[in-house]
């Protein structure tokens, strides 16, 4: 072997980072403040309330049942079955080219079984294929079908999505213009819990599931029903045409921000930002929002039509009907049990003019009666037009921020400057709220360095309110993201891991140390990231990657092991599973998890450097510089791939 082949054997070790008609009437409102919150509604705030299922509840409610299955919260979520498919699959529709990253996906079904195939062409010919099954389907179809499917209950999306309304497939939302993750796009409990009923979700992973349900159910509008099972099982009805049951929550019985509570939960979607000790389990109907979060939304100057596909709340929180009216809530217009296909249009006009009507005193439309007849006195048609989303392509909606003339779609504009984070669901949010609003906002969206600044801003003013420990928590974030890792071990030397409960705080403390060249101060952070986590599969991977560095193979093997059998198909476990056995001199087995892990991703940078090597320490020189020339052509920048094809070439 060369000299610098095997320089490039050892630098092998430096892997790749794992980056991680009104329907309201009054009721006795809730009590919140400095005090413990209190609610008359009696599985709002019992830790003894559970959830028993839509089921259940159709055993008493069936016509409501038959209703509300026929909504897109009833079919928002189901396995992967042609009934629930949305989706042509005809040859002119179901082929996606993603032209950034250079695959095709072609969506088929074979028998009852629905299948992605991601491909590669190289002229006429097939170079890559790989053949993934999905499992569920995501959307009602009346705007999309997006696909999600399970690896050993770790659920992840699948690359592409059917947007019905344009009756096209196309890359899902996020995966386009090269951002595409493929198959390695997790699908946490933010995104499970407002899409889906509450699945069962695994305590110490990021994305692993025992049970999903097939849709939202009865009880994330109404709250846990295992008190009003066991009540109305053992007493008497409740009239409640004298007064409310109180074992379950009614949206309708409760006051007006609490309705809309209700709904913003995952109408009102942003940057949610949780409270300490509180996960998106917490929240119940009948409690304020922000007693389990905050959610914050971008603001811009010269920006009125940009929204959020699932903003409902926030665009009716600017109209002035909102602000004015005081009484105005998503269930004046409509009727949660009801398929919005099947509302009668009247009952939305209706909504409207309970304000804007004949009687004395009110607000009338000043249009033209012309104008309003050629619109059949639409009030919707004129004030709440359809508007596309920034968020989601190929789709319109209708925009419930409420004008009296509604400027033209403005989605091509330029947006003039960003104003700051606002939260919708509280009007005073903390200040370390805020910075975390900022700190996510730039993980998901926006990488700009003024809003991290912004979040050291907002830090600083908490001051003494916040215990050190948690301030150094969100200050390690952000001097994390702005890769200042000197800074973040200066706030890592204030705790010892095992003091440390919050997982990311000490994966990244780890990494701080890991990318300051000093593994071996970084491996007990790591472990203690595992140890809050277990069950977070990158997590479980960078802590093996650090071991590797540290020069205890075995302890990495068994992480890596550990990793492949919760996840066969996880691509750096494969990688680093073939390294440890090519320093290990077992060629067939380093060999076979390289293979996979290049099956898997074709352009997998380390995998192609591991492999590489196997192939010039096993003769086979030309098949190392075809993988050398094709990480090349895909990473210009790399310069150990540079160095190997050049000493290849030269001692050919």
């Amino acid at each position: 072997m060369s000299s610098r082949f095997l320089k490039a054997c050892l630098l092998a070790l430096v892997l790749i980072v794992v980056t991680l008609p009104a329907f309201f009437c009054s009721s006795p409102q809730t009590v919140t403040g400095d005090a413990e919150p209190t609610s008359p509604w009696k599985n709002v705030y019992d830790t003894t309330a559970h959830y028993v299922g839509m089921q259940t509840c159709r055993t008493c409610h069936e016509e409501v049942y038959k209703t509300f299955i026929q909504t897109g919260m009833g079919q928002s979520f189901g396995a992967a079955t042609k009934e629930k498919s949305a989706a042509d699959f005809s040859p002119s529709h179901a082929l996606v080219y993603d032209s950034a990253l250079d695959y095709y996906y072609k969506p088929y079904w074979d028998k009852d079984t629905f299948y992605i195939l991601e491909f590669r062409k190289q002229g006429k010919d097939t170079v890559h294929k790989r053949l993934q099954k999905v499992d569920y389907i995501v959307g009602s179809g009346q705007h999309t079908n997006s696909h999600i499917f399970s690896v050993n209950g770790y659920l992840y999306q699948a690359p592409i999505t059917f947007y019905t309304q344009k009756h096209r497939w196309d890359l899902a939302p996020g995966f386009e213009k090269g951002a595409s993750s493929r198959f390695g796009r997790l699908i946490q409990l933010e995104c499970m819990s407002c899409h889906n009923a509450y699945p069962g979700f695994v305590q110490g992973s990021e994305n692993k599931f025992t049970n999903v349900p097939a849709g939202i159910d009865c009880e994330r509008c109404h709250g846990p029903g295992s008190i009003h099972v066991f009540e109305r099982g053992n007493s008497k009805p409740v009239d409640t045409s004298k007064g409310p049951d109180y074992s379950i929550v009614n949206p309708r019985r409760l006051p007006v921000e609490l309705q809309n509570n209700v709904c913003q939960r995952c109408h009102l979607q942003g940057i949610a930002v949780l409270n300490d000790g509180k996960n998106f389990y917490d929240f119940h109907p009948g409690m304020k929002l922000s007693e389990v979060m905050n959610v914050f939304m971008p603001q811009y100057e010269g920006a009125q039509d940009k929204m959020i596909m699932a903003s409902h709340v926030e665009r009716m929180k600017k109209s002035r009907c909102y602000a004015e009216s005081g009484k105005m809530s998503c269930i004046n217009c409509h009727n949660p049990h009801v398929s919005v296909k099947f509302t009668p249009r009247v009952q939305y006009l209706n909504a409207c003019q309970s304000c804007h009507g004949t009687a004395a005193g009110q607000k009338q439309c000043s249009e033209s009666m012309q104008v309003r007849a050629a619109k059949n006195n639409d009030c919707v048609t004129c004030h709440m037009p359809h508007n596309g989303s920034i968020d989601i392509p190929h789709v319109a909606v209708t925009d419930h921020y409420i004008r009296k003339r509604p400027v033209a779609d403005t989605l091509q504009k330029k947006i003039t400057a960003f104003l700051g984070m606002k939260c919708f669901n509280n009007d005073k949010p903390d200040a370390i709220s805020t910075a975390r609003g900022f700190m996510e906002f730039y993980e998901r969206y926006t990488p700009s360095k003024n809003l991290l600044d912004s979040a050291i801003g907002y830090l600083g003013m908490q001051q003494q309110v916040e215990s050190k420990q948690k301030q150094n928590r969100d200050y390690i974030r952000a001097y994390f993201l702005l890769n200042d890792f000197a800074r973040v071990a200066q706030y890592a030397d204030s705790v010892k891991p095992e003091a440390m409960n919050d997982a990311w705080t000490a994966y990244r403390i780890g990494e701080a140390y890991y990318q300051l060249q000093q593994p071996e101060k970084g491996l007990p952070w790591y472990k203690r990231a595992t140890e809050i986590w277990p069950l977070s599969l990158d997590f479980q991977n960078k802590y093996g990657i650090c071991l590797l560095a540290t020069q205890k193979l075995q302890d990495a093997l068994k992480v890596f092991n550990f990793v492949f059998g919760e996840n066969a198909n996880h691509i750096s476990a494969n990688t680093n599973l073939g390294y440890i056995y090519m320093q290990d001199g077992n060629a067939p087995m380093a060999y076979s998890y390289l293979l996979h892990a290049q099956q898997l991703d074709p352009d997998y940078e380390q995998n192609l450097i591991n492999l590489a090597i196997w192939y010039h320490t096993n003769q086979r020189d030309g098949d190392a510089e075809k993988c050398l020339q094709h990480l090349l052509t895909k990473h210009p920048a790399n310069e150990q791939a540079k160095a190997m094809l050049e000493d290849l070439l030269l001692h050919r």
